[in-house]
């Protein structure tokens, strides 16, 4: 497994978003009848390629959304209240109605080795990332749109997926 790097991945991310965008667009409109089955036979080619802990871009550039369960669940661990948790890390958004990090990175990422200080009790957002599998994937792929630039394991199902509905395009002519 290579560790990524940075500048290959945001040179590819640069090239290929727009058109990444586009591709999974369509799939969200007409998806293939085996989306589920592929997404599960990439994701375990993703995973043998891929070290998390050699980026952590996700927890450097973006921000989960902490459920009721994740703050109470935390701030146990942590021996905190959860009013005292969500005072001192997290904001609101109205909007969207989420509980979100005041900051980033993420104040639990260790930035030394990318590692994640509570990583057992972390929010189930995290726990989840980056969703590749998720059954009824077509209802996930507004999510992948948005992670493509930030999370290369993402933009590498997504370049397969894309290899692969072309290589039955070119089989069925």
């Amino acid at each position: 497994m290579q560790p990524v790097n940075f500048r290959s991945f945001a040179q590819k991310v640069r090239h290929n978003k727009k058109g990444f965008k586009r591709f999974l667009a369509k799939v969200e409109k007409k998806a293939p009848e085996n989306l589920d089955q592929m997404a599960e036979e990439i994701d375990k080619e993703v995973w043998g390629v891929t070290d998390c802990l050699s980026c952590a871009n996700c927890c450097k550039k973006m921000t989960p959304t902490f459920t009721t369960k994740d703050i109470t669940r935390i701030s146990a661990f942590l021996n905190m209240s959860p009013k005292a948790f969500k005072e001192k890390w997290l904001y609101y958004d109205k909007k969207d109605r989420d509980w979100m990090n005041r900051s980033q990175p993420c104040q639990f990422l260790n930035l030394a080795d990318n590692k994640c200080s509570i990583y057992e009790v972390r929010p189930e957002d995290c726990a989840g990332f980056p969703h590749l599998k998720k059954k009824k994937m077509v209802d996930y792929i507004h999510v992948h749109q948005q992670n493509i630039e930030y999370c290369p394991a993402t933009y590498n199902m997504v370049e397969r997926m894309m290899e692969r509905m072309e290589d039955r395009k070119t089989v069925r002519s």
